[in-house]
């Protein structure tokens, strides 16, 4: 389990100050009637193990809501809340048993039926207290700023199921409102670490689900366009490979520049996050599919110019 880098986090362009939290009396005064509380499945009901080590409660709110797809079991179609604890268990004991975790990873999980599920234990405890968040182990190298959501299915190419965007909206309003977290701060795993997690369909859905969030919390949402790192994955080419090639040459990197993202540039990208020691297998997602050597938002800042700023490059490298 990866503890928060701050140091890590401003490189990366994330400012981990109160502007995540900020306002936020007011956005809860504003919204306090109107943000139903969602039903949530304890770890109690699912059976869950008992964790075998210290839960940690870190003494402050998360910064950012982060949003994962499970990949495993896949996109299922049993829907009954009897397949939404199951699949907790079955992530419980991958996490427990493969990984070496202490518990589940993620605080909350979502299922294709809409039901949700406590994750690592206390997680709903400490939410519904709005002054402190359980740390999970979802989020490498930010898991002291981030309160995770693993969302049953795969969401590469498909999009989610009504109920569980229904249930997404609703968990992620009252998380929000818990915490006087601004829609802005609603993010995509990827936003944080080289992974395909949530899906490219998910992710493409985030500005929507920011909005429906603002809708519930009754605030407008700004900043809805801003450009995150992208991620680059082997078989893509275009202009920012042939980009990502010329930086990793200039890090002394012995890779083409024909913008296509081979094995030689793969191999240069996964040594690159290796010397760096890099947290790898952060969420389920990564069970289906190896991501050595993908190139997202912890890879840019290592190799990217000093001459721009961070979110000068970003603005340029959103752009095909």
């Amino acid at each position: 389990m990866a503890d928060f880098d701050r140091r890590a986090l401003l490189k990366a362009g994330f400012t981990a100050t109160a502007v995540g939290t900020l306002g936020l009396a007011g956005v809860r005064t504003a919204a306090a009637a109107a943000v139903p509380t969602p039903t949530i499945h304890g770890t109690a009901e699912w059976k869950a193990r008992a964790a075998s080590g210290a839960i940690v409660v870190e003494n402050h709110k998360p910064t950012y809501i982060v949003v994962h797809h499970t990949v495993d079991p896949g996109n299922v179609t049993d829907y009954s809340l009897a397949h939404a604890l199951q699949i907790s268990r079955d992530i419980q004991n991958f996490h427990m048993d493969t990984r070496g975790w202490i518990d589940t990873g993620q605080q909350f999980t979502n299922s294709r039926g809409g039901f949700v599920t406590e994750g690592r234990h206390r997680s709903l405890e400490i939410l519904r207290g709005g002054t402190q968040h359980v740390q999970g182990a979802n989020v490498g190298n930010h898991n002291s700023e981030c309160i995770g959501i693993e969302n049953e299915g795969l969401y590469s190419t498909v999009d989610v199921p009504t109920a569980l965007w229904n249930s997404l909206v609703g968990l992620v309003a009252y998380i929000a409102h818990q915490y006087g977290i601004t829609p802005e701060f609603i993010k995509g795993h990827r936003d944080f670490n080289s992974t395909e997690c949530c899906g490219q369909v998910l992710y493409d859905r985030l500005p929507e689900l920011r909005t429906a969030v603002g809708r519930v919390l009754g605030v407008s949402v700004a900043r809805s366009d801003v450009a995150e790192w992208p991620l680059l994955k082997p078989g893509d080419t275009g202009r920012r490979v042939l980009l990502a090639q010329q930086f990793l040459r200039d890090s002394g990197a012995d890779v083409p520049t024909d913008g296509v993202f081979g094995k030689s540039t793969k191999d240069a990208v996964a040594a690159l996050a290796a010397r760096a020691s890099l947290p790898r297998d952060t969420c389920t997602a990564s069970t289906a599919a190896d991501e050595t050597g993908f190139l997202g938002a912890d890879v840019w800042p290592l190799i990217v110019p000093a001459d721009r700023s961070t979110a000068a490059w970003r603005s340029d490298l959103s752009r095909n």
